[in-house]
């Protein structure tokens, strides 16, 4: 006796139906699942070059030697895939290689210093405009980096009034593609009795950024260094030592006072003016973000900004100041965000120059 089975037709015909219907869907030209494959395929191919290029215009610019296990180090892929980005980037005119080692081309060049641009515009405008937090700000701009047009990217310079620096204290590029050459030391390597300016916070590992912010550094910082041994370094920032080990120390790139630079024993801030004295605008606290440090940023509150104390409210609170010509009412609260220099004369309530 002979098994047969049979089939429903009913059953059939709706199992091909089916089978019809994911084939359209996965084929269909440009929504379909095939080409969203290959959309997002092209899309990491393009943001590991992208991140690639940065990697060795970042080398180039500190005068190191870029290798292809340093690359795939910073793009946290295997040595091959390494290679085969680099390759890519050759044959796209990108990079060539010369010695074993992987170059930037001019274009190469050009275009790696377009992300950089883009990448501290974007942290700019997250430390200057929003609330996200400081540890945060590179990992957001890691992301839109590699979204925002050239064109954004120009039309959110203007929108800021083109700054030079990203919060961290890093030259932006000109929209030339240039920057200044690099300058400083790691203050790790700061004898004591040196008295120094912090140019530099390096922004990776997070979780250190977040440690140095927390103490209170930031870009512009003026402080002694009092004491260094083989695992630590100790400085004088505003009138508390704070001890600082090595690896933490070594993210922060620091250059000598100049001559007409001082440090000061407190940290000095707007609410210690009283009427009729003057300072020159430092940098506005981390602390303030989001509406009031945007506020503060469209009153022309930045840095170099010369604001005098004009007149003190009958209760003391608010002050008014003379920002830019223009007469401004800030409470005390407000004027404690803004850290600031006494000009020559100044003698501030809680800062001795």
């Amino acid at each position: 006796m002979q098994n047969s089975t049979n089939v429903d037709p009913g059953v059939a015909l709706l199992v091909f139906a089916v089978l019809a219907v994911v084939l359209l869907v996965a084929a269909w030209p440009k929504r379909g699942l095939i080409a969203w494959v290959r959309r997002v395929v092209r899309s990491t191919e393009r943001i590991h070059m992208e991140d690639a290029l940065k990697h060795l215009n970042a080398l180039e610019y500190r005068g190191r030697r870029a290798t292809i296990e340093s690359l795939a180090g910073a793009l946290e892929v295997s040595r091959i895939a390494a290679a085969r980005t680099v390759q890519r980037l050759t044959e796209r005119g990108l990079a060539v290689v010369r010695d074993e080692t992987p170059l930037l081309t001019d274009e190469g060049r050009e275009y790696a210093m377009r992300i950089l641009r883009t990448h501290r515009l974007w942290e700019r405008y997250l430390a200057d405009r929003t609330g996200v937090r400081p540890e945060e700000w590179h990992n957001e701009a890691e992301e839109a980096e590699h979204r925002v047009t050239s064109a954004e990217a120009e039309a959110l310079a203007a929108r800021l009034g083109h700054p030079r620096y990203d919060p961290h204290g890093d030259p932006i590029p000109t929209l030339a593609g240039e920057m200044p050459p690099l300058a400083g030391v790691a203050l790790s390597a700061v004898a004591p009795g040196d008295q120094v300016v912090v140019t530099h916070l390096e922004d990776e590992p997070p979780e250190l950024f977040e440690r140095l912010t927390a103490i209170g550094f930031s870009p512009h910082l003026r402080f002694t260094v009092t004491g260094r041994d083989a695992e630590s370094v100790v400085i004088d920032l505003r009138g508390e030592e704070v001890t600082m080990p090595l690896i933490l120390a070594g993210n922060v790139t620091v250059r000598p006072l100049a001559a007409d630079e001082v440090v000061h024993a407190a940290s000095a801030t707007l609410a210690d003016l009283d009427p009729g004295q003057s300072a020159r605008v430092l940098r506005i606290a981390a602390r303030c973000q989001g509406p009031q440090r945007r506020r503060l940023l469209d009153l022309g509150v930045v840095p170099e900004t010369e604001i005098t104390a004009e007149l003190e409210s009958a209760g003391g609170d608010p002050m008014a100041y003379r920002i830019r010509g223009a007469l401004i009412a800030l409470r005390a609260e407000q004027a404690s965000w803004i850290e600031v220099e006494p000009l020559a004369g100044a003698d501030l309530r809680s800062a001795v120059a």
